[in-house]
């Protein structure tokens, strides 16, 4: 009984205050987001960085493939002239070189006639070379070295007729020539060789020489019933191009076929009579390339300090 009263009576007084306009506790305000806005800014946030991390990708990509194209069309310049010519190896770095070329030829003529132009000839003559030298292999299949040379040329023409008919009226008697020339040269080179065969036994090579020589010639001549004589000191300065080919025929010696194409030359000449006065100069510069019959060289050439061993 006293229960129901207490309820009935709290009650009326709840309905009182609520009608004479008092307000109800206010609820607490709700400090933490839905659930469902909480997932919206997560995805929100996931999607703008895997976005970021896609244009990263995408500009590393462009960037690469720029790279790519530029190292296309622009090589170093190692890559660009490297055609491995010199993969096989023909000679090791460290090895010293000593070798010799030399060259003999001989001209004879007897008698000969020429077309029925030129007739009576007879003439001879005879060129040697003999050039040592030594080298050091600075790197695989290339070397610096030194060379040194003597060369003898002699030459005469006893007699020689020139008649080109009696309509020209040209009738020559040309008389008795002799020359004969010693010089002595020295030079440096720079040889590149490129094996052919995988075991390093034949093998082509291209050279370049700076050299100067300086020598003496005389001439001698017939003029009427004496024999006159004139001579000149020689100079000359040349750069020249030696290319050719090697094959070992024993482990350390190799022999040499090498062939002169010409180049480019200085030379000076002052010529003396027989006194030894002096009556003319000459200098003259020329570049020609072409195959020299006389510069046609046979070697040998012995290597030490073999590195192919170790």
């Amino acid at each position: 009984m006293k229960r129901i009263l207490f309820t009935t009576i709290l009650f009326t007084g709840m309905t009182l205050a609520a009608s004479a306009g008092i307000p109800a506790a206010e609820a607490p305000e709700n400090v933490y987001p839905a659930p469902e806005q909480a997932i919206s800014d997560a995805d929100s946030t996931g999607r703008s960085e895997r976005a970021r991390k896609r244009k990263e990708l995408r500009t590393d990509l462009e960037r690469q493939r720029k790279d790519a194209d530029v190292k296309e069309r622009f090589l170093p310049t190692r890559k660009r002239i490297d055609r491995e010519i010199d993969k096989i190896k023909f000679a090791y770095k460290g090895e010293v070189m000593m070798g010799l070329t030399a060259s003999y030829g001989t001209l004879s003529s007897d008698d000969t006639d020429f077309m029925v132009i030129i007739d009576n000839i007879n003439a001879s003559g005879t060129i040697a070379t003999v050039k040592p030298f030594f080298g050091y292999f600075y790197r695989d299949n290339k070397c610096f070295g030194m060379r040194f040379g003597y060369t003898h040329l002699d030459g005469k023409l006893d007699n020689m007729n020139i008649d080109l008919g009696a309509n020209n009226d040209i009738n020559l008697d040309i008389p008795y020539l002799n020359t004969s020339s010693d010089s002595y040269s020295f030079g440096i080179f720079h040889r590149s060789y490129a094996g052919l065969d995988p075991r390093g036994r034949f093998g082509l090579f291209a050279e370049f020489e700076l050299s100067a020589s300086t020598g003496h010639t005389m001439f001698s001549y017939e003029s009427g019933d004496t024999i006159k004589k004139v001579f000149s000191d020689n100079t000359q300065l040349k750069l020249a191009f030696n290319p050719g080919a090697a094959v070992y025929i024993f482990p350390n010696v190799c022999a040499t076929l090498s062939f002169g194409l010409g180049g480019i030359q200085y030379t000076s000449v002052t010529q003396k009579d027989a006194d030894g006065n002096e009556i003319g100069t000459r200098k003259a510069s020329k570049m020609k390339f072409k195959l020299n019959i006389a510069a046609i060289n046979i070697g040998m050439t012995i290597h030490l300090w073999d590195k192919k061993k170790e």
